[in-house]
């Protein structure tokens, strides 16, 4: 006993020797969590409190459900068989096989995972013959989803207009389609074995009894359903009920846009009258300069169920800040400074660079490829890879090539047009009876699919005369306006990483044509063949979208979204793109809810760091085709001057009266603050016409005051957006809007 509770700090050995009560463990983020979980069940087991299958230990992935496991079969002298250890569905999964009569299921139901659960609703909507149009089959599928999560069957759910209660139709109608088909999806798993255990009293009690203590990794992270879930397994918090010991960090509850819901972490406090809060501060993973900053930024947050990470390691080294003059300059920095640390004898694969939104990667991932430096995107694909960006290139392929039978047969129904695959096994079987390629087989059909195709062959033959005369930039923006790929995504409730990763496609062929006339490697940008700059792009893409991402465990820099970096540490972290409208994200800039998830997501960002943390942001950065400036982020502010190393001199700033708030001030956020952390004023980056700059106060005649945080465009289409505070941001043209400085 006294060797598995050797070397725990004093809070850690507190939280592990709890008598059996609920607790809330407030776990910092390198605090150890993951070890007083298993040292906790072991020592329970141990100290003979527990049998092993008295314990149900709820974790978030399959990964961490295995670690948990391995852990403990290294700390006990026998074996943990008999105890429930797993996530939310698979636990649900288990509890639902052993109980599928009471749960009005067969016994060798299957489950569908995410992708078959869209395939399902596509050919639902198809059977019923709905138009899939006005009703988008991912969109439908959050909806369902969200119902599910929230404990609403269809009849319960409210509607209040027509469109609402179409979908809740559509919901009862999948239900029973599922049912018909013994299947069942994520959200039903834990929805159904909630109603069962709610309803069926001998079960629930079974499993009161059975299970004496309830251990939650991750508890920021649960949604309300999982929370209640939890209740009714714990007998409510009654007397006699199971021990319910939540481990988690509201500091770090960045999963509200899939349900997550911090407020479980307070109402688990109140319901359950938790006597044993215990915070785990200690960080064993950062230096001191690291957690200053992070404790500095996350304090600005309210309702924080409060703590402040500390370490023994001593301060090390400053946070080093680079201001670029674009997103051009800031990939080539950072990249140099790669080089540098690689020099220096640093590894690769302990180098992550950090970023808020997918569609930064690009310009990142081209100054890496044209270094030769590999790299690995973790959680998601590189650039090129994606799915709405091989779908615009084999749009761009069709033009430069109508004969590219591969990019034909990727977007000829996408977005879906009534060209059903039937259709298509006529076209190839036509292709090969003529010997010619797909596209030129269209015209030789007839009929139903004939008609169809025909249209696709028009809008394909419109778009190669219309884009003739544009640049590169101009021809991609009229062929995702025109093929449909932007208002499909639009459609989608969770589509705005792809429309951004479009228009991050945009900035790539300007900086392309920008880098040709610059006398880069590449066609001779005079040359009058049609559509060569295109074709020139298209073999640019195809080669950084080669094999050059490093192999799985290969010394290679590591790049990923900050959501994608939760719970994994590097040596040495750069984050990039630190301007007020892409972190802080411009969704979540007007909402207090919003913008504190963006500072936890900033948080969880800088503790990803153990002994280097870079940050960087440009004053100037392209979207959507043209040059954006920026304000740089509020998050910088908030970290004490004494913590950081300037790489390059901060820009001057302006004048711009109170920094928290009110209709003068920089930008907006809750007035709950103590005095003493005002930031000082913004800076001003930019001129634009009328002698008017970024950061400068203005009014507006039915707006009132604002403050100028971005710009775009020159000359008569400069326009400027601005926070009017209560009355919101606002995009003004420049040659239209009256702005007088305030």
């Amino acid at each position: 006993m006294s060797q598995l509770l050797a070397n725990l700090n004093p809070e850690q050995l507190q939280a592990v020797t709890l008598p059996p009560q609920h607790a809330l463990i407030l776990a910092g983020a390198g605090s150890g969590k993951t070890r007083v979980l298993t040292t906790r069940i072991a020592w329970l087991i141990q100290s003979g409190q527990v049998d092993p299958s008295g314990i149900l230990a709820v974790t978030f992935t399959n990964k961490a459900a295995k670690e948990m496991l391995a852990r403990l079969g290294a700390m006990l002298p026998i074996s943990p068989r008999g105890m429930w250890v797993g996530t939310f569905h698979g636990l649900c999964n288990r509890l639902l096989r052993a109980h599928h009569r009471d749960a009005g299921l067969p016994q060798l139901f299957q489950i569908l995972d995410s992708a078959d659960q869209l395939a399902a609703i596509k050919r639902l909507l198809k059977t019923l013959n709905v138009d899939d149009e006005k009703f988008p089959p991912r969109e439908l599928q959050h909806f369902i989803n969200g119902q599910k999560e929230a404990g609403n069957r269809p009849h319960a759910v409210e509607a209040w207009d027509d469109f609402t209660k179409q979908r809740v139709q559509l919901y009862q109608e999948y239900e029973a389609q599922c049912q018909r088909e013994s299947v069942v999806d994520f959200a039903e798993l834990l929805l159904r074995t909630y109603e069962l255990l709610e309803r069926n009293e001998p079960i629930r009690r079974h499993y009161q009894r059975r299970f004496r203590h309830i251990l939650v990794d991750e508890f920021q992270d649960t949604n309300r359903l999982q929370y209640r879930w939890l209740k009714l397994l714990a007998a409510d918090g009654a007397e006699g009920g199971a021990a319910l010991l939540c481990v988690g960090d509201d500091d770090q509850s960045i999963y509200r846009f899939r349900g997550a819901e911090v407020g479980n972490m307070r109402d688990f406090e109140r319901e359950f009258q938790v006597k044993n809060v215990i915070r785990l501060e200690q960080n064993y993973r950062s230096y001191s300069n690291i957690l200053d900053a992070a404790n500095a930024i996350i304090r600005f947050n309210t309702h924080r169920l409060g703590k402040n990470l500390w370490t023994d390691q001593g301060a090390g080294e400053p946070i080093r800040i680079f201001e670029a003059y674009a997103d051009s300059d800031e990939a080539r920095w950072i990249v140099e400074e790669i080089q540098g640390l690689v020099r220096d004898g640093r590894s690769r694969a302990e180098i992550a660079l950090l970023y808020r939104s997918n569609a930064q990667s690009r310009v990142l991932e081209h100054r890496l490829f044209s270094a030769g430096i590999p790299y690995r995107v973790y959680g998601g694909l590189r650039f090129f890879e994606r799915q709405e960006i091989k779908h615009a290139l084999a749009y761009l392929r069709l033009i430069a090539n109508p004969d590219d039978d591969t990019a034909f047969a990727r977007v000829v129904n996408f977005p879906t047009r009534g060209i059903g695959a039937r259709s298509i096994e006529v076209l190839q079987d036509a292709a090969r009876t003529y010997n010619t390629s797909l596209y030129a087989t269209v015209p030789h059909l007839t009929g139903k699919a004939g008609t169809a195709l025909g249209q696709f062959l028009r809008m394909i033959e419109d778009l190669r005369r219309d884009t003739g005369p544009l640049t590169l930039p101009e021809l991609i923006d009229h062929v995702l306006d025109r093929s449909g790929l932007r208002d499909h995504y639009k459609s989608e409730k969770e589509g705005s990483e792809r429309l951004e990763n479009l228009d991050e496609l945009l900035n790539a062929a300007a900086n392309f044509v920008a880098e040709q006339q610059a006398g880069a490697p590449g066609a001779d940008p005079a040359d009058p063949g049609e559509h060569r700059q295109l074709a020139d792009f298209l073999a640019h893409a195809s080669l950084e979208a080669g094999d050059h991402q490093a192999d799985q465990g290969a010394d290679a820099v590591q790049l990923m979204t900050v959501h994608s970096s939760k719970g994994l540490e590097f040596d040495v972290v750069f984050l990039s793109g630190l301007e007020e409208g892409l972190f802080p994200h411009e969704n979540s800039i007007l909402e207090a809810e919003g913008l504190e998830e963006e500072r936890r997501l900033m948080y969880v960002a800088v503790t990803r760091a153990r002994e280097r943390l870079y940050l960087s942001f440009a004053q100037s950065r392209m979207l959507h085709g043209q040059t954006r400036y920026n304000l740089r982020s509020r998050f910088l502010e908030e970290i004490p001057a004494g913590l950081t190393k300037w790489l390059s001199p901060p820009s001057p700033r302006a004048a711009l009266g109170g920094a928290t708030g009110g209709a003068g001030g920089a930008y907006f956020t809750s007035s709950a603050k103590p005095a003493a952390t005002q930031r000082e004023p913004r800076p001003a980056f930019a001129s634009l016409p009328g002698g008017l700059r970024i950061g400068q106060n203005v009014s507006h005649a039915k707006f009132g005051q604002g403050v100028i945080v971005a710009a775009e465009g020159g000359g008569s289409d400069a326009r400027v957006q601005v926070n009017f505070g209560s009355a919101g941001m606002k995009w003004l043209l420049l040659a239209v809007a009256k702005l007088d400085p305030a």
